[in-house]
């Protein structure tokens, strides 16, 4: 397969703007991040408003902190203000269970959402060390509920973009298939990153185990990315789900543009709100040695802050994504399989590289892409087409 060139993301398409084209493009740059894609609001009336960003920096001094991330706009969203029946269902329910509410507040993680991220790095261990560059950038996706068989509830994310052209006009809209969080009640084990492009099985001790759920992130193939342990907190008007400290591998917005540390090592909060809900993360940035050990000399280079802000939107056509959910699933529900199988084998797995860095995910895109556009799914020959393809692709060790 010849490699793909990613077109110029920084101003507006040109006219004959190709959606295929461009979502080809966006698989390389997308797994694991965020959308390349900003959008403006509009009011009650339908009149359109510039999208707002500010910055905080630190330390004075350094000046204005220009954000990375491209700048190309997306068509104009309507904002939902009101609250969801996910939320009032959470929050109005009488004598609920902890459990029940726990699983309340995850399903309500479900729906039509404008994204927006934001990264910063607000510590530097190194005071010699040069300042990380902001990243902030924004997309439109639909969060499925794939599964819930009560103590586990699966989450599927699924792109849908639509851009503006020169000519004012919208694009055909763009679909990719994007992260997947998986959540359990009181398990056993997880499957955590080690560093160097390995995952194990880790065992969960029982207290750490009474009344938390782990929330298990893979990315847009189904492969691992991390997980961690936490539990849900619930106070009047709002609640919240807290990680202990895990690893995770570096997202795309990091490694291509940073060699000097290995992985982030941090906590994740997820809280509810009525609109939506908003994801921050508090990573330390780790610099590991030939062990996956860190290094003695100087192991932590900068401590930041991310959130994610899902808001609910209305007036949005997301069934294009509906569609590739419905018909694609049966294949990823084989890939997930074929991916437990090795974790149960094995115990512990490495791989070749890491997914988005080697774009090992490519045949199970444009496999998944034939099914949505209407190909018959055969579940044989898509059995023996993932396990070829994690043998020869991605495992490092067998």
């Amino acid at each position: 397969m010849g490699k793909i060139r990613l077109p110029a993301m920084t101003g507006t398409p040109p006219g004959n703007f190709n959606p295929l084209n461009i979502m080809r493009s966006l698989l390389m740059i997308l797994v694991g991040a965020a959308v390349f894609v900003s959008h403006a609001g509009a009011n009650e009336k339908g009149e359109v408003s510039q999208p707002s960003q500010f910055t905080f920096a630190w330390p004075l001094g350094d000046g204005p902190a220009k954000p990375r991330g491209a700048t190309t706009r997306g068509v104009p969203v309507q904002p939902d203000a009101a609250p969801s029946a996910e939320w009032k269902s959470l929050r109005t329910a009488e004598k609920l269970s902890a459990f029940e509410r726990d699983r309340r507040a995850i399903l309500a993680m479900a729906g039509p959402y404008r994204v927006s991220f934001d990264f910063l790095e607000v510590v530097r261990f190194d005071p010699a060390a040069k300042p990380d560059v902001p990243y902030q950038s924004w997309g439109t996706e639909f969060v499925f509920v794939a599964e819930d068989h009560g103590d586990f509830i699966a989450l599927q994310h699924i792109l849908v973009m639509r851009v503006l052209q020169t000519d004012g006009k919208s694009s055909e809209p763009i679909v990719m298939r994007h992260w997947r969080q998986e959540w359990r009640h009181e398990p056993e084990r997880m499957l955590a990153y080690e560093g160097g492009n390995t995952w194990a099985l880790q065992a969960l001790a029982p207290d750490r185990r009474r009344g938390a759920w782990t929330q298990t992130v893979l990315q847009v193939d189904d492969s691992a990315r991390y997980a961690a342990a936490g539990r849900w907190q619930h106070a009047d008007g709002s609640s919240t789900w807290i990680s202990d400290e895990t690893r995770r591998p570096l997202p795309r917005r990091e490694f291509s543009v940073r060699k000097d540390y290995d992985v982030l090592e941090g906590t994740n909060r997820h809280t509810i709100v009525p609109n939506g809900w908003v994801q921050e993360e508090n990573n330390l940035k780790l610099a590991l040695d030939g062990n996956r050990k860190p290094r003695i000399e100087l192991p932590y280079l900068a401590r930041e802050y991310g959130v994610a802000r899902y808001e609910r939107i209305r007036d949005y056509d997301f069934a294009p994504g509906r569609r590739y959910f419905e018909r694609t699933e049966p294949f990823w529900t084989e890939v997930r399989a074929a991916w437990a199988r090795v974790v149960e084998k094995q115990g512990r797995y490495t791989l070749k590289s890491q997914v988005d860095q080697g774009s090992l995910f490519m045949p199970f895109f444009e496999y998944a892409a034939r099914l949505d556009d209407g190909a018959a799914f055969d579940r044989e020959e898509a059995r023996a087409f993932i396990e070829r393809i994690l043998r020869e692709r991605y495992l490092a060790n067998g």
